[in-house]
């Protein structure tokens, strides 16, 4: 792999920088594979192992600063994977997963809070975010490209959790929401440098012009959404960069230009994470196993309290007779609120109406809580989203699969099964559910959505 020579040279003055076995581990051109348990719908050792045991047949370990990360001796094919598709795991690279160890340490994630991913897709912080923060919380994930945004909105309905909603907005957008949020994650788009192993294409892209014009625009990110952040409310600011335009420079730009305080982060020794000056935090793929990465987090000292009495917005509810039609798919429809939407049914906490009110009405929602279905005349047809989330009633209709039948399913094909059952039924793989079909006398009509399905042929 040959490194530009001004990137090489931008590194030697790096903190605790060793450029010879930097460039050695990126001439080995190590695969390092890592993924992290959806805590949602796992919720016991023995499922973690059963799943890690079918996926990592070569052996798996532990992310040492995550909860549920794991690092997989080698990378499988995670499209013939059915447990992909059910939400079980999701694949994100290991010191971004370091996520986990800031918002623990800067939050009580006991209280209830409102969190901003601003830069979310394609939605590996959002889906550890979600996993951290209380039931009572609420996430907001933000994409501004309307393509990442779908698949955003696609990687969080998989995660299957009904207080998450993807908005697809500019970053200046967020700044009519003064004092909004309790926390704001920015991973800043950037000239992507810590990931040159796993992306050698991206080395063909890196230039100092680059890591100039990234700069900026991090800064005017920072700049546009500043005002949705709370007073005490904290900003984690987080690139896949070496550059210290991007790093170090954005931490006194923003410490310049705000009242900010930094807080630090205890560290482990045997994790070799490189503690900057100040409290920002440099991952090195000689020093730990994962790709470059940069996070810091600041609170706000000053700023704007949200007020309520801007609100002018109320969402509409579902009358009676629909809201009949939802409750026998669930497992508990207390504590939902049940939102009417162009013909279909949306849940998400109670508590969290006024919230998905406000950012109603300021902001373009792309995916709001769970959907449940949508309304026909004497039933509700139930949605994918439902068929992923944990909402389902335990007294739903289901069919086993095995691998075979799964992928076929997966592929949208008939997965030849013989069941004496007939209706709506979760199709399931290893006891976690893949989607919708119905069954009829003499047919199976296959409800998994066209856009999500398989489309490889699996390769002897």
């Amino acid at each position: 792999m040959d490194l530009p020579k001004k990137f090489t040279d931008s590194l030697i003055s790096l903190p605790e920088m060793d450029l010879a076995a930097f460039l050695r581990v990126h001439a080995a051109e190590e695969k390092v594979t890592s993924l992290r348990i959806n805590p949602n719908k796992i919720k016991d050792r023995d499922a973690t192992e059963k799943i890690l045991g079918e996926l990592a047949t070569n052996g798996y370990s532990r992310v040492p600063w995550t909860t549920d990360g794991y690092y997989l001796a080698e990378r499988p094919s995670f499209t013939f994977d059915p447990y992909f598709h059910a939400g079980a795991y999701y694949v994100q690279e290991a010191s971004s997963m370091f996520l986990e160890q800031v918002l623990r340490q800067a939050c009580d994630l006991t209280a209830p809070l409102k969190v901003l991913d601003l830069c979310a897709s394609p939605g590996g912080k959002s889906t550890l975010l979600q996993s951290l923060i209380s039931p009572e919380s609420l996430l907001v994930s933000n994409e501004v490209i309307k393509t990442r945004a779908a698949l955003l909105g696609d990687n969080l309905s998989r995660w299957g959790a009904a207080n998450v909603v993807v908005t697809n907005n500019d970053p200046r957008d967020f700044g009519r929401l003064p004092g909004f949020f309790d926390v704001m994650v920015v991973d800043a788009p950037c000239s992507g440098s810590g990931l040159f192993r796993r992306e050698p294409e991206a080395i063909n892209e890196w230039s100092e012009e680059n890591v100039m014009l990234c700069s900026q625009r991090q800064q005017r990110i920072l700049a546009d959404a500043m005002p949705a952040l709370k007073e005490g409310g904290i900003l984690i600011y987080a690139t896949c960069s070496y550059s210290r335009e991007e790093d170090e420079e954005i931490m006194d730009w923003l410490q310049a230009n705000f009242e900010l305080e930094n807080i630090p982060v205890p560290l482990q020794p045997d994790w070799h994470i490189v503690k900057t000056a100040a409290e920002g935090y440099r991952f090195y793929p000689d020093r730990v196993k994962g790709e470059g990465f940069f996070i810091t987090c600041f609170r706000r000292k000053s700023g704007e309290e949200y007020s309520a009495k801007k609100q002018r917005h109320t969402l509409t509810a579902v009358d009676k007779k629909d809201r009949d039609k939802v409750t026998p798919w669930l497992q508990d429809s207390d504590g939902f609120f049940m939102m009417a939407h162009q013909g279909e049914v949306l849940l998400f906490p109670e508590m969290l109406q006024p919230a998905v009110a406000v950012l109603q009405q300021h902001l373009y929602l792309r995916k709001a809580g769970v959907k449940a279905g949508q309304l026909a005349a004497k039933e509700l047809i139930p949605d994918h989203q439902l068929s992923m989330s944990p909402l389902v009633a335990g007294d739903v209709q289901k069919v086993a699969l095995t691998r075979e039948q799964a992928l076929k399913y997966l592929r949208k094909e008939d997965p030849a099964i013989a069941v004496v059952i007939k209706g709506w039924a979760l199709m399931q793989y290893g006891g976690m559910s893949l989607g919708w079909a119905k069954v009829l006398p003499n047919r199976i009509n296959n409800y998994y959505p066209k856009e999500l399905r398989i489309l490889k042929e699996i390769q002897a």
